[in-house]
């Protein structure tokens, strides 16, 4: 049987936390050379890379990644044993850790993400943020248990992924009280000119308010494009323009930015899916999440 060397892999997780030898070796009170030493041997012993050079940081390859999730799982019970033994039991979080695809609405994903953490107190919830190819990477390399988006995963992107429909909704314009009392009057002619902020291209409900406006022979003034959503909104609560936003969250929204719907984009609707490498969903907390969007939240 091979044995791992468990210094070996603290310093490896340690540096890997640390983003550099030099931070680590001020953790760990050694020198960097011991440090660099170790990390080698370890390499190594797996016969692959964990690290590569990204600037003056170390930025993890897959290798590395898979094998810092090992590592943070053995010294977070290495943790709890000593917490044990100290007579201060602690009893050990479940770790769920699901990606969001970074033009997914903030405001959609807390509200899907809501009835995991509903299902205990003792549910870690860990969010990671990043594109859907990136994302389907880590999927597949069991890093994430999930992956919420708003389009599905096609037969064009070589992994073995399955998407499950969490629900749809029709699409709202909104704006800022006066803006949307202005152009409510006349909708959606009223459009032409109006200022509009929007996501970009990337997103698929951009895709599809682009079709409609073409169709309607509507040509808003684009103020501004976002990656992210919820800066397109928090503009949109200042008066720069109106912004599209999900019907089902139309309440909460009208309420958290305090603004008003203009209209809604008729045949216009935004996709909502958690992708998981499974077939069927087992995971209790992905269950929770489906269960609630189909009942609570896409009604």
């Amino acid at each position: 049987m091979d044995w791992m060397n468990y210094h070996h892999l603290l310093y490896f997780w340690m540096v890997a936390r640390e983003g550099t030898i030099q931070r680590a070796a001020e953790k760990l009170h050694i020198g960097q050379p011991a440090i660099s030493t170790q990390l080698r041997s370890l390499e190594e012993s797996f016969g692959q890379k964990l690290f590569q050079k990204s600037g003056r940081n170390l930025q993890l390859t897959d290798t590395g990644k898979t094998v810092y999730r090992y590592a943070d799982e053995i010294f977070s019970l290495g943790r709890e044993l000593m917490d044990t033994l100290k007579g201060h039991p602690a009893g050990k979080p479940v770790r769920f850790t699901v990606g969001v695809v970074d033009v997914m609405p903030k405001l959609m994903a807390r509200r899907l993400l809501e009835p995991a953490l509903q299902l205990s107190e003792n549910l870690q919830l860990v969010c990671v943020e990043d594109s859907l190819e990136e994302l389907l990477s880590e999927l597949m390399l069991h890093n994430v248990d999930i992956v919420l988006s708003d389009v599905p995963v096609t037969a064009a992107v070589k992994v073995r992924a399955y998407n499950h429909l969490l629900g749809d909704s029709t699409v709202g314009l909104f704006a800022q009280k006066e803006i949307a009392r202005k152009y409510k009057k006349g909708f959606p002619e009223s459009l032409n000119g109006a200022p509009f902020l929007l996501p970009r291209r990337t997103s698929a409900v951009r895709r599809a308010i682009d079709t409609w406006l073409e169709k309607a022979d509507l040509h808003p003034r684009i103020r501004a494009e976002f990656d992210d959503t919820a800066l397109m909104k928090a503009f949109g609560q200042t008066g720069e323009g109106m912004f599209p936003g999900a019907m089902a969250l139309s309440d909460e929204m009208c309420r958290q930015h305090e603004v008003e719907l203009i209209g809604e984009l008729e045949g216009v609707r935004e996709q909502f899916f958690a992708i998981s490498a499974e077939r069927k969903i087992k995971h209790p907390a992905v269950l929770a999440i489906a269960s609630t969007a189909r009942t609570g939240i896409f009604i």
